[in-house]
């Protein structure tokens, strides 16, 4: 009776030991199905490689100015930036009724002026009438003194002749000897007299033949008569060309400086692409693209419009002017390659530097400026082996679309790191791992 009592009581604790194994297995497996599923890659070792592409816009090589007669209002501008003309085509239209205004009133002030030089000249004349009138009075009182004075002189030479040879009949008269003295002075004052009195009237005649004060008043109004003629001229030439200014070329317009019912600059009215010279390419660079494009660079070129690429280098670089904190590149086209205004692309690859520890930048997470990704550890649980989630700070050295390189640190390339799971994780969270 003991012995089958001893038996069940064996069999019942047998059978409980069963019923608590199946429940610890049930209980795991219920456990382990509501953990997230995460699967792990690990570093590899890449070269991290970088690849440029940037737009731009094609522009003229070089570019010559077309001007024409400046001031003048226009009534229509016929082309706009990225035009194509040819030689003759029509650029703009000038306002011809308010041209015909103004040559009316040049017309005007040149009347004006003639009316100015007319009279300059009368003057002139009266003057010069006046002047030769002086001049002849003047020579015949030259004359007249000089015949009035030598007769005085004349005379004074006989008196003392006379007084000579009364001296010579009567040798002792003093009274003789002092009229013969007397007589010798009176025809030296007589000759001083006659030579003061020509000279005085020689000065006068020297005085009217010095030419007149000099005045620039006859010659300013003819250059002012000839700069109005000039700008009659030039607006008749507009007007027998009905207004129009035709491109005396052909080429792309890549500028233009006028606008309707505004007035012709004395610069540049437009500007028209020198086609002796091959196009450029124009882009702009940011500060990221720029550590991989240098001067003298090798890139392809995709232009619109075309179907095959180009290989072309970078011309020139610098920081653009227009654009702060980025940079400006010109790659010059091949010869009879592309039209300014057009747009096109630049690729550069760089095949950059191999890294030991690369990984997808899927993986990587940021907190404020720090960088992290999630990593699979395992340790001893309540229901054994278990695998948990850590976080791993990284350092990134090097990145591209695909990769990101990081510094040797707390990683290794046997590190399991997190790359995909069911369910949201983070740190501390308990996890199936599907082993690849």
């Amino acid at each position: 009776m003991n012995n089958q009592r001893i038996k069940r009581i064996t069999i019942c604790f047998a059978v409980f030991l069963i019923l608590m194994l199946v429940c610890t297995v049930i209980s795991k497996s219920v456990y382990a199905y509501q953990l997230p599923m995460v699967s792990t890659l690990s570093p590899e070792e890449k070269y991290v490689e970088h690849t440029v592409e940037a737009e731009g816009i094609v522009i003229a090589g070089g570019e010559r100015a077309v001007t024409y007669f400046p001031n003048l209002r226009i009534d229509s501008v016929m082309v706009h930036v990225g035009d194509r003309v040819e030689e003759g085509d029509v650029l703009l239209q000038i306002d011809l009724t308010e041209l015909e205004e103004s040559m009316a009133q040049k017309r005007e002030e040149i009347a004006k002026v003639d009316l100015q030089i007319n009279t300059i000249l009368e003057n002139q004349a009266l003057e010069q009438q006046k002047k030769d009138l002086e001049l002849a009075r003047a020579r015949e009182d030259y004359d007249a003194t000089a015949r009035l004075e030598d007769t005085y002189v004349g005379r004074a030479m006989e008196d003392y002749v006379q007084a000579e040879e009364d001296l010579e009949e009567d040798p002792g008269d003093d009274t003789l000897r002092d009229a013969l003295q007397s007589a010798a002075y009176g025809e030296a004052d007589a000759r001083s007299k006659r030579d003061e009195a020509v000279k005085q009237a020689g000065r006068k005649v020297e005085d009217i033949l010095m030419p007149d004060q000099a005045s620039s008043d006859l010659d300013i109004a003819k250059m002012e008569k000839k700069a109005l003629s000039s700008q009659l001229g030039e607006y008749q030439q507009i007007i027998d060309t009905q207004g129009v200014l035709t491109a005396p070329f052909g080429g792309v317009i890549t500028d233009v400086f006028v606008s309707v019912g505004g007035r012709v600059p004395d610069t540049a009215v437009v500007l028209i692409s020198d086609e002796s010279l091959p196009c450029q390419l124009k882009v702009f660079l940011d500060k990221e693209q720029k550590k991989y494009v240098g001067l003298g660079d090798s890139v392809s070129i995709k232009l619109e419009g075309k179907s095959s690429k180009l290989d072309g280098t970078i011309d020139y670089l610098s920081e653009s002017k227009s654009i702060p904190g980025s940079y400006e590149a010109l790659i010059n086209l091949p010869e009879a390659t592309g039209i300014p205004g057009l747009s096109g692309t630049i690729t550069r690859s760089d095949s950059g530097e191999k890294y030991r520890l690369c990984i997808p930048p899927s993986v990587i997470y940021q907190k404020n400026d720090t960088f992290f990704v999630y990593v699979l550890k395992e340790r001893e649980g309540i229901l054994g082996q278990e695998y948990y989630i850590d976080e791993a700070v990284v350092k990134i050295i090097d990145q591209n679309e695909n990769w990101v390189a990081i510094d040797d640190g707390i990683l290794s390339k046997d590190s399991k790191i997190i790359s995909s799971s069911t369910k949201e994780i983070k740190k501390g969270d308990v996890v199936r791992w599907e082993e690849e």
